[in-house]
């Protein structure tokens, strides 16, 4: 039996909208991206089978908003029905994208994307529309995303995927790429994935003049940059220092004391 037979046939028997469900139960297993409570968005939802398999993970507590061009049909089991919503509109569009920033009324836990172009049959324009979507869905995860949230969007491999990766680094503690068993062997496809969203004040490189307002338990000093707590070496309580921020973390950031 050929992978996507097995698949195919699995998503029928365990009643899965399409073989897709099992590349984000795979991703899910390998990055942990979705946990209970969570809420998450779900790009490009139809048929819908990522929005199951969200919706199983985000358990009794959690949301998930599926969105698409196509309508999604509600989903059948009740009680995932019940922790679902979904909109049906173009993610190029900024009314579509301003819709789902209103649905989620505030910060989401993780931001899912298997959106993928209509296939023309020309390889560089079909990969260069998968970049398109693929920014389209990192922009929104940028805009709705709460501190420490997750990512993972599907794009196809060509020109300029790299650059999508760097800038996904800038953004989040942890990228990775990476392609599920449950992708077809020939498919070109793979995802990235983003853990923990970086939303400080500064930025890594950056100089600027603080006060120490604490000390931590290792002996650094502590300032708060606008309720951000940065850690900086060889700093006492009541200083006032001219520092260079060395690392950033979700809640956290490291500095160099600068020579006076």
């Amino acid at each position: 039996m050929t992978r996507k037979d097995d698949y195919y046939n699995r998503a029928k028997q365990q009643g899965y909208r399409s073989r897709a469900a099992y590349k984000l139960k795979q991703l899910d297993d390998l990055e942990g991206l979705i946990e209970g409570g969570d809420t998450v968005v779900d790009l490009g939802a139809a048929p819908g089978g990522w929005l199951q398999v969200a919706a199983e993970k985000v358990g009794p507590r959690g949301r998930v908003i599926g969105v698409d061009l196509q309508r999604i049909k509600d989903l059948e089991q009740t009680d995932l029905a019940e922790r679902t919503e979904t909109l049906r509109g173009d993610m190029t569009q900024d009314k579509t994208r301003k819709r789902v920033l209103d649905a989620a009324d505030g910060p989401v836990d993780c931001v899912i994307s298997d959106m993928a172009p209509n296939m023309s049959g020309e390889y560089s324009l079909d990969q260069a529309r998968s970049l398109h979507l693929a920014r389209m869905a990192f922009e929104t995860a940028l805009e709705i995303l709460d501190t420490g949230g997750n990512f993972a969007v599907k794009v196809f491999e060509g020109p300029d995927v790299d650059a999508l990766r760097a800038d996904l680094e800038d953004e989040f503690q942890y990228v990775r790429a990476t392609s599920p068993d449950a992708s077809r062997k020939s498919s070109s496809e793979i995802y990235l994935i983003g853990k923990g969203l970086l939303t400080a004040p500064v930025e890594v490189g950056e100089t600027l003049e603080v006060e120490i307002v604490d000390t931590g338990s290792e002996g650094d000093g502590i300032a708060s940059i606008e309720g951000y707590r940065v850690f900086v070496a060889d700093a006492d309580a009541g200083e006032t220092v001219r520092i260079r921020i060395e690392d950033v973390k979700p809640n956290f950031g490291f500095a160099e004391r600068l020579e006076e």
